[in-house]
This record gives structure tokens, C-alpha cells and sequence, in this order.
């Protein structure tokens, strides 16, 4: 048999052993879209609770194959779209004000997830995982980091919580923040920076600006993009750091020191090359929007296949502890935006 054919044979039956768990997750994906667009509520939660349901799928048959595929390869394919998201040009337009205040509000409050963290007896990966998805884009983001954490059945849980209470507590802020940074008489221009660097998820952050004013709305979209171009930068950095860290500890140890690129965050460089390519303007609009649907149904997927890996035993173990730095990490955020605002921005 020639080896153009055995080649074909082999992905054919790749594909084959696939097939199950991809059609599970997906179609958990599609049910989850279909609540959220006739009842309201994000869909991620959805996508998450439904998958939790079929657990039972996760732990042996045909499905496992496309179950792990679908939450580490095609979760990172989704990531890397999410750079059709935003444009240099839009980054540009906010100025060096809201700019500062976005990366000192990232940085300090990754920072601070990591010291929580720790205070309250969790894992440093734990803290740096909630403070990523507080600090950048929610859900998103806590699936891109936790993708270059070290990979352990700890780490998918906390994943899974990150989403969970992410996601929560985005749809909290949508509704409180709006009315708690109105109290303080700001121009629909502050209230946007505000809104845009406080809240989790993008969907709440357009919900909010927009209850406000058109005006407000397309300035928190803005900043929440800014926020999102920071993804694959703290991605790449904690790789990098990781993969030092294994090294020196094989090489403390004795043992071979990890080499080459199959660990490397491919995906982050494609979110920074497809951001780049898209202030070009060489993506048309109907390419733009075909992108963004793909990277949405990917990360719905992606959302799914966790929730079908986890079960609700392994989640009411983890404790008030976990729900305390999330929540903690949030209320940081929401004060150290509001201070640097009006720092930076109060005359606006």
C-alpha cells in the first residue's frame, strides 16, 4: 500500500474517533446558544451547565477523544481568532490616558489574584488564573491562560470555577456597575472608560455601555478591547516563564530539560498576527464577521467539552476559599479603576 493512502487511512480513522466527542460538544454548543438567544443570559454558563450534565460521557466510550480535542486544540484555535476582535486603530483612538490606566489595572490585578491567592491557602496558578479573567476578558481569557499553566486535572477545575464565577459576576457588574459609577456624576465619557475596564465578559461590557448612552457604549466596547489585546502579551510571558521554571527545575533535578516548540503558546502569536492583519484593513467586513462567529462557536465548544470533563462533586469541593479571592479580585479591580480614573480622566 503506497504511503499517500496509509496517510489517508490514518487521519480518517483520527477523524473517526473524533467524531463522537466533537458532535457532543457542539451539540451541547448549539443547545446552549439556542437558550441563550430565546431566554436571555450568557451563554457560556449555559454551554458550561449543560456540559457538566453529560459527564457521565467523559469518563469512558467514544466520546473522550473529541472531548479532550475540543477543549486543548480547538479551544486554542478559538483564542487566536479573537484577534479579529480588535484593530491597532481602535487602541490608538482611546489615547496614552486610558491606555496607562488599562495596563496598570491588568497588571495589578493579576498581581493581586496571585497574592490572594496565597493569603487564602490556593494554589499560585489558581490566583493567577482568576486574576488573568478578572483583569483582561472573562471567560476568554480564563481559557487562553489556563493553556499555558501547567496541565493537571487541579487545573481544569479551576478552569471550569474561573468560568463559572467569571461569568456570574460579569452579569452582576452589568446590572450594579452602571448604577454605582452613575452615583458619582461622570460624563458618559469616564462612565465608558469605567464600564470598559471594570466589567468581565465583552457582551456585559456592551450591555452596560449602552444602557447609558451611545456615547458610553462605544467607549467601554473600545477600552474592553484594549483589555483583550493584552491577552496573548500575558499569555506569552507566563509560557515563557513556565517553561523556564521546568527548566531549571530539570536541570536542579538531573533529569532532561524540556526542549523545543510543541508547548509553545502558538495560539497567542496568531491572536497578535490576526490583530495586526486586521488593522491593515485587507480583512473585509463579511471576513471579519465570519472570523468572530468561528472563534464564538469554538470558545462555546471549548466551554462545553470542559463542563462535560468536570463534575459537580469535584466543584462543591473546592470550597468558599476559591469563591472569596474571584470575588475579592473583582472588588480590586472595580476600586483601583475607579481611583486611577478619576486620577487620569476626571475632567473628562
Amino acid at each position: 500500500m503506497s504511503a499517500p493512502v496509509t496517510t489517508l487511512r490514518r487521519r480518517a480513522e483520527r477523524v473517526g474517533r473524533l467524531l463522537p466527542g466533537l458532535l457532543l460538544c457542539f451539540t451541547i454548543a448549539a443547545a446552549a446558544g439556542f437558550l441563550s438567544d430565546h431566554y436571555g443570559g450568557p451563554v457560556m454558563l449555559f454551554a458550561l451547565l449543560l456540559g457538566i450534565a453529560f459527564h457521565f460521557l467523559s469518563q469512558e466510550g467514544p466520546c473522550i477523544a473529541g472531548i479532550e480535542f475540543t477543549a486543548r486544540k480547538l479551544l486554542r484555535v478559538g483564542v487566536a481568532l479573537l484577534g479579529a476582535r480588535v484593530t491597532l486603530q481602535q487602541i490608538e483612538s482611546l489615547g496614552a490616558g486610558p491606555l496607562a490606566l488599562v495596563v496598570l489595572c491588568v497588571a495589578a490585578t493579576i498581581f493581586a489574584g496571585w497574592g490572594l491567592a496565597r493569603v487564602l491557602g490556593r494554589s499560585r496558578e489558581f490566583g493567577i488564573l482568576t486574576g488573568s479573567a478578572v483583569a483582561i476578558c472573562g471567560a476568554s481569557a480564563a481559557l487562553a491562560v489556563s493553556s499555558a499553566l501547567p496541565q493537571t486535572k487541579e487545573a481544569e477545575r479551576d478552569t471550569l470555577f474561573t468560568v463559572i464565577a467569571v461569568t456570574t459576576l460579569s452579569t452582576v457588574a452589568m446590572i450594579s456597575y452602571p448604577i454605582l459609577f452613575g452615583l458619582f456624576g461622570f460624563s458618559d465619557t469616564v462612565m465608558g472608560v469605567l464600564l470598559g475596564a471594570t466589567i468581565h465578559d465583552v457582551a456585559q461590557v456592551v450591555g452596560a455601555g449602552y444602557a447609558v448612552s451611545d456615547e458610553a457604549g462605544d467607549i467601554a466596547t473600545y477600552v474592553k478591547l484594549l483589555r483583550v489585546a493584552l491577552l496573548p502579551v500575558v499569555v506569552l510571558i507566563l509560557a515563557f516563564a513556565y517553561r523556564a521554571a521546568a527548566r531549571r527545575a530539570a536541570e536542579e533535578s538531573g533529569a532532561s530539560a524540556p526542549s523545543g516548540w510543541a508547548s509553545f503558546p502558538w495560539f497567542a502569536v496568531g491572536f497578535a498576527v490576526l490583530l495586526l492583519v486586521n488593522s491593515t484593513g485587507i480583512i473585509p467586513p463579511v471576513g471579519q464577521e465570519a472570523l468572530n462567529v468561528t472563534s464564538r462557536w469554538l470558545l462555546i465548544g471549548a466551554i462545553s467539552a470542559l463542563g462535560v470533563k468536570t463534575s459537580i462533586k469535584a466543584m462543591v469541593a473546592l470550597g468558599a476559599r476559591h469563591v472569596g479571592v474571584i470575588v475579592a479580585e473583582t472588588l480590586f479591580l472595580a476600586g483601583l479603576a475607579l481611583s486611577l480614573t478619576v486620577a487620569l480622566l476626571g475632567h473628562m
